[in-house]
């Protein structure tokens, strides 16, 4: 029989892990495989730990990782994807908001007909719940990404996906430090399945994304999966001296033609003052850019692991 890895990142999930095992367990019938539960403690400051030790000391199918600090839900995946050593492999939140009543229908989409699919991915049709600010800004993020970027990432697009040991073997070997899943998800290729859903709230607890952590983290997908920056940078930089060469000449001739009887001191400051912050802005982008190149090459560990069962 077939083995299905389910890796599940954790932090601070102490109230929802044993509802999320038992909901797991209510559709496991339907999938024809034995399962594995990797979840990963990606340093949680709640009973999280405590939690997992008496699943894993109650069922031999729950192993875990437990990080010595918090390094984020991006190695964390990772982490559970090493971790895992099933044939099929799926990613997913154990706060519910990726329903495990879709794993019977993902499960036959990669192991049913002629040409099974190598992987099936989620995605959300509607955001109702989350803050207005947060939809507003997340389905900028989409558009600005696809406009800018030659991998493409569905808006809506949830790292709630199931994976054939290939796909997994693949991702794997990305060892990038700075990695944005979604992106690595797609970049990888394979032929894949996409399913929608209506947004579920999570089943208990808080969520611990910050807007300004989910700004962040949109950041890192831009700049990992698209150099346009860069060239908006340089863009602005060729605009900026073709019009400073234009108000050169204006102010020559002018001066030739009819004097300079005016200082003209505040226009001046106002000007300089406007190249700086652009030169500014031009400085930002790339030196984002050189902080990723750095952070590559001084080769760190993605994760360390404090305890393993």
């Amino acid at each position: 029989m077939k083995l299905l890895s389910l890796v599940v990142p954790c932090y601070n999930e102490e109230e929802t892990i044993d509802i999320f095992f038992s909901k797991v367990l209510e559709y496991a019938p339907r999938i024809d495989a034995e399962l594995e539960f990797c979840f990963v403690d990606d340093g949680s400051e709640d009973r999280t730990l405590e939690v997992l030790r008496a699943l894993a000391d109650k069922d031999p199918r729950v192993h875990y990782l437990s990080f010595s600090r918090n390094f984020g839900k991006e190695a964390a995946l990772l982490a559970g994807l090493e971790m895992s050593t099933g044939d099929f492999i799926v990613t997913m939140d154990v706060d519910l908001q990726d329903p495990p009543s879709l794993l019977p229908e993902m499960w036959g989409y990669l192991t049913t007909g002629d040409e099974p699919y190598d992987c099936v991915a989620t995605r959300r049709t509607s955001r109702a719940g989350e803050p207005v600010l947060r939809s507003f800004f997340a389905r900028r993020f989409y558009k600005l990404i696809n406009r800018i970027s030659d991998t493409e990432i569905l808006d809506g697009a949830r790292d709630y996906r199931m994976m054939s040991r290939a796909v997994v073997d693949a991702i794997i070997n990305d060892r990038e430090y700075n990695r944005f899943s979604k992106g690595i998800f797609s970049w990888v290729g394979f032929r894949t399945k996409w399913i929608s859903y209506e947004n579920v709230e999570r089943s208990a607890g808080k969520t611990s994304w910050s807007f300004w952590q989910l700004f962040k983290y949109a950041m890192e997908g831009i700049l990992a999966y698209s150099t346009a920056p860069l060239y908006f940078s340089s863009a602005i930089g060729i605009v900026i001296c073709f019009l400073a060469l234009i108000a050169l000449i204006v102010i020559v001739v002018r001066a030739i033609l009819f004097g300079d009887p005016v200082n003209g001191w505040p226009s001046m400051m106002s000007v300089m003052t406007f190249l700086g912050g652009i030169i500014l802005f031009c400085l930002g982008i790339i030196g984002l850019y050189l902080s990723k190149i750095y952070l590559e090459t001084k080769k760190r560990q993605i994760y360390i692991v404090r305890e393993r069962r």
